[in-house]
């Protein structure tokens, strides 16, 4: 496909599972670092990688011949295995969210990304993805399980059971 011109940059967002703090601050840059590689080595463009204990933000472009789900579903198998060489428990949450960038934003998003950390001091993951959905205008919005335990130490124990 050498003549194929696409312009289309993503803003993708996935969760650990059950929004767990799976990811310690010590081991994201390397998680971040490690994604950036699969997306190199799949020919997908990373212009930034970040995220916190519960989420990961990408912003990427893809190839022509690769469709976003093929994609991400890359992204979350390698980094899947990756994470669990150091944790067992680690899983990423089923699905994911994908937003197309302007190229005019792409700038302000990889800002975005870059900050989460100070971000999400101010505001859960479940509202941010939440208003992403709503700015996007999808007509979908995430059901939150009043159910699901938010407590960190609540879903290990859980886990730790179920395995």
């Amino acid at each position: 496909m050498s003549h194929s011109h696409i312009c289309a940059v993503y803003h993708v967002v996935f969760s650990t599972k059950q929004r767990t703090h799976l990811i310690p601050v010590a081991a994201q840059p390397r998680l971040w670092n490690y994604l950036a590689g699969i997306a190199r080595n799949h020919h997908m463009r990373t212009f930034a990688v970040g995220g916190t204990e519960n989420h990961v933000h990408i912003l990427l472009t893809l190839p022509p011949d690769l469709a976003i789900a093929d994609g991400v579903r890359t992204l979350k198998s390698n980094s899947s295995r990756f994470m669990r060489e150091s944790s067992r428990l680690f899983a990423w949450q089923e699905g994911y969210g994908a937003f197309s960038v302007s190229p005019t934003q792409v700038a302000a998003v990889m800002k975005y990304i870059a900050n989460q950390a100070a971000h999400h001091s101010r505001k859960s993951f479940d509202d941010e993805f939440t208003a992403m959905l709503r700015a996007a205008n999808t007509g979908v919005a995430p059901e939150v399980d009043p159910a699901l335990p938010r407590r960190a130490e609540e879903v290990t124990a859980r886990l730790r059971r179920d395995v």
